[in-house]
């Protein structure tokens, strides 16, 4: 069998470093070489039958099996929650990951649309709606890359939907409140900004039980200030929006019997402010949250919340997108389906150790 000639050979052959063999057979013209060392070299490569290694190219590779999932941020349970649901049956497929944490920053949820021109993933998946400003670029990319979206209702948006229906999740927080005896309460919130209007949404619902049993004025409605919406979001940044604004709440008021948290990670810190001034939960006041997050089930906290199937959704959003990729790469692209998917859960309410008939209703009740 013939020996494979090396550069090494070519070098001895030519009297040159292998250094520069290599450079001046793998063309770097950047490095400037004498007319005749090139010579020298090519025909000693010539002569000694030299056959450059094949080179592997990009074309006929297998393209990585990707989807993007936009979230908002990563600190609140929820969102992690949807991830772990959406992973899990991207993992079932051999699909991987690639997670823009947009923290709520426009100019980073800009960032991350134009780069899926060029990382040309499988599939988009956005846990909450894009913002409003960035609805017409999602489209565009939507017609090349099938997209799906966990999405609050009352947005009109032409793309596949996993809907989630906050006012219907404060109906339900009212109703067993109401149902409860409970007239003065609080619901604490995070801002409730326009381009948060998923929020407003969940308040506006709450609201609306109370109006329809004559009780809209004995509802005190706590948000914190736009400006921390445009902070980084820390690990703790909604648990201390409850905890500081139940601390508020107690200094301008001691009547009202029950605290609704937008979300579990707000209870856990009105249920620590309320400890702190030796207020018992449910005894003298009754707390609830939303999301039934982990957390939310562990014995210590015990927290009545809103169960609204999180993971279920990161799972449905996946297979949206698997459905919608298989259509597209069908052998009869021109008869491909064209369908919007829509998929919702109906709320389930988890009452647990933190909500009980108020004070003044106890009598009655018993």
């Amino acid at each position: 069998m013939k020996k494979k000639v090396t550069s090494t050979d070519i070098a001895h052959a030519a009297g040159v470093s292998q250094s520069t063999v290599s450079m001046i057979l793998n063309k770097k013209y950047d490095v400037s070489f004498a007319k005749e060392t090139v010579e020298k070299v090519e025909n000693a490569a010539k002569e000694l039958g030299y056959v450059p290694p094949k080179r592997k190219t990009r074309k006929g590779t297998k393209r990585e099996k990707l989807l993007v999932v936009f979230c908002p941020n990563l600190t609140n349970p929820y969102y992690v929650m949807l991830l772990q649901g959406i992973e899990a049956h991207a993992k079932e497929k051999g699909f991987g990951l690639f997670v823009c944490n947009t923290q709520r920053d426009l100019r980073m949820e800009e960032r991350y649309l134009k780069m899926m021109w060029q990382l040309r993933p499988l599939g988009i998946i956005y846990t909450c709606n894009p913002s409003h400003c960035f609805m017409d670029l999602v489209g565009e990319i939507a017609e090349q890359i099938p997209v799906a979206i966990v999405n609050n209702q009352n947005e009109k948006m032409n793309v596949d939907a996993v809907e989630l229906d906050n006012s219907k999740l404060g109906r339900v927080m009212a109703k067993h409140l109401l149902e409860l005896g409970h007239r003065k309460v609080a619901y604490i919130a995070p801002p409730l900004t326009a381009r948060q209007k998923q929020r407003s949404k969940r308040v506006e619902g709450f609201l609306k039980e109370y109006e329809k049993a004559g009780l809209r004025d004995q509802v005190i409605i706590k948000a914190a200030k736009e400006e921390i919406d445009l902070d980084v979001a820390h690990i703790d940044s909604e648990y201390k929006i409850g905890y500081e604004l139940t601390k508020e709440l107690l200094n301008e008021t001691t009547d009202v019997t029950a605290i609704v948290g937008l979300n579990d990670m707000i209870a856990f810190g009105v249920m620590d402010a309320l400890h702190e001034a030796k207020i018992k939960v449910p005894a003298d006041v009754s707390v609830m949250g939303c999301d039934n997050t982990l957390f939310a089930r562990m014995h210590n906290m015990n927290l009545t919340t809103i169960e609204h199937f999180v993971t279920f959704k990161g799972r449905d959003a996946c297979d949206i997108i698997m459905k919608k990729i298989a259509s597209h790469h069908s052998a009869n692209m021109e008869t491909a389906p064209i369908s919007t998917y829509h998929v919702e859960y109906e709320p389930q309410l988890i009452v647990r150790g933190t909500t009980t008939y108020a004070k003044n209703s106890r009598k009655k009740k018993n």
